[in-house]
């Protein structure tokens, strides 16, 4: 078993509180989650390696914590799915401090939640061949209170996150009482549990930069990773009643497939410094006709 955590801190600011946090495992209630396609299934599109680099390019820490990415669940017009959020973890193993992460309920940003309550896991270790999971108790092994679409996006909330932080398309093998586990909220994890393709779990467009509670100077960088119609990502900031004070879009690396990164280059010298929202949508040529876009929003703080 890994060692206790000690700390982990969603990346918002510098100053950023430390979150103290027990054992990831203990008595395990029950659950809430949604959809995915069987994870139990091929990997598809995930980009596992590159969701972890994008924890040292995309975010950044102080002292020697490490970032690791940690998988979130909001709603969009496609119904729940996955957004990135990244995570600060002290004096503990990444994989055991994403865990943490994932059962601690706490995402920065409000709009974000988790599907996984306290308790929920004994251990996390990592070996050439697989993430092994230890569940706290042979609970988690039935669908429960969940229905299945919620309980796959409960399971690929897990295995992207964990994914992430080992940087491979490892399997994530589950065991409970020492022996591996037929079913993890029912569905099938004999084979070890896999990625779904991006576009099956994943929101379509996830604002990276500014982090939720970020302060950033007049002239900043914008970073996510979407997939939008002809990769065209519109951009704009609000101002606290949620009036569009500044507009703008920019083209991410590709569309279709995947998520893809973008970047957009921001001059917002004309605004008073103060606190404002980034909000990032996909590209909607329908006008509506299929839900709407699909947006991602962060509020920071211009200096």
């Amino acid at each position: 078993m890994r060692p206790l955590p000690r700390s982990v801190r969603p990346i918002a600011t510098a100053a950023a509180a430390t979150l103290a946090l027990g054992l990831l495992a203990g008595c395990g209630d029950d659950n809430d989650g949604k959809t995915g396609d069987d994870p139990s299934s091929s990997s598809g599109a995930s980009e596992s390696a590159d969701r972890t680099t994008e924890a040292s390019e995309d975010a950044t820490t102080d002292d020697d914590a490490q970032v690791v990415p940690a998988y979130y669940v909001g709603d969009t017009p496609q119904g729940e799915r996955l957004f990135r959020e990244f995570t600060q973890v002290d004096g503990m193993d990444p994989l055991v401090g994403a865990g943490a992460a994932l059962t601690q309920g706490d995402p920065v940003a409000p709009d974000y939640r988790t599907l996984w309550p306290k308790g929920s896991f004994d251990s996390i270790t990592q070996t050439a061949d697989a993430i092994e999971v230890t569940l706290a108790d042979d609970g988690w092994l039935k669908a429960g209170s969940l229905d299945k679409a919620q309980a796959r996006l409960a399971v690929q909330q897990l295995v992207y996150t964990l994914q992430g932080v080992a940087g491979k398309r490892l399997p994530v093998q589950v065991t409970v009482d020492g022996k591996p586990a037929p079913t993890l909220l029912g569905i099938d994890a004999s084979n070890g549990l896999k990625a779904a393709p991006e576009l099956d779990v994943m929101a379509l467009v996830n604002v990276t930069e500014p982090a939720q509670g970020a302060t950033v100077s007049s002239t900043f960088t914008a970073t996510g990773r979407a997939s939008s119609f002809e990769a065209n990502v519109p951009w704009e900031i609000q101002d606290g009643s949620g009036a569009v004070v500044l507009n703008g879009s920019t083209t991410a690396e590709g569309w279709m497939d995947k998520l893809y990164p973008w970047e957009a280059k921001v001059d917002a010298s004309s605004l008073e410094p103060g606190s404002y929202t980034f909000v990032a949508r996909t590209d909607d040529p329908s006008e509506g006709e299929g839900g709407g876009p699909t947006e991602d929003t962060k509020k920071f703080t211009i200096e």
